[in-house]
């Protein structure tokens, strides 16, 4: 479904390829990076934002509504005990009833980038 190839460039910059896309990866100056690219949360958030919006997209499309231009924020985070969380806010520029905003919202909370992060998914890591 989805595969990417992650290199070593220098220090923390990390070369990202999926497909014919190239990315950046890296850690801010604070943790001793040179701020060359999103951090690795960022890029997780990025995704999740970005499957949100091509879901809602799609979804709208079917149904004949105006969506208009959508944003979604998101933010990464842990409480005091560690627990982590993410906060996920909708803007959109078109003229949608409170129905349909209800209903946009829980399309949200079932994009398949939703459901991969919600449900934990397992990860096997082994030497080539």
């Amino acid at each position: 479904m989805a595969k990417v190839q992650v290199q070593s460039v220098e220090k923390y910059v990390q070369q990202i390829d999926a497909r014919q896309h190239r990315l950046a990866a890296d850690e801010g100056e604070k943790l001793g990076g040179s701020d060359s690219g999103p951090n690795p949360y960022e890029l997780l958030l990025s995704g999740l934002g970005a499957c949100t919006s091509i879901t809602l997209r799609m979804y709208a499309e079917r149904k004949g509504w105006d969506l208009g231009e959508i944003q979604v924020g998101l933010h990464f985070y842990r409480d005091d005990a560690g627990k982590e969380y993410i906060d996920r806010t909708l803007t959109c520029s078109g003229q949608l009833s409170d129905e349909q905003r209800q209903r946009l919202l829980e399309i949200a909370a079932k994009t398949p980038v939703t459901n991969t992060v919600r449900q934990g998914t397992p990860i096997a890591t082994d030497w080539k």
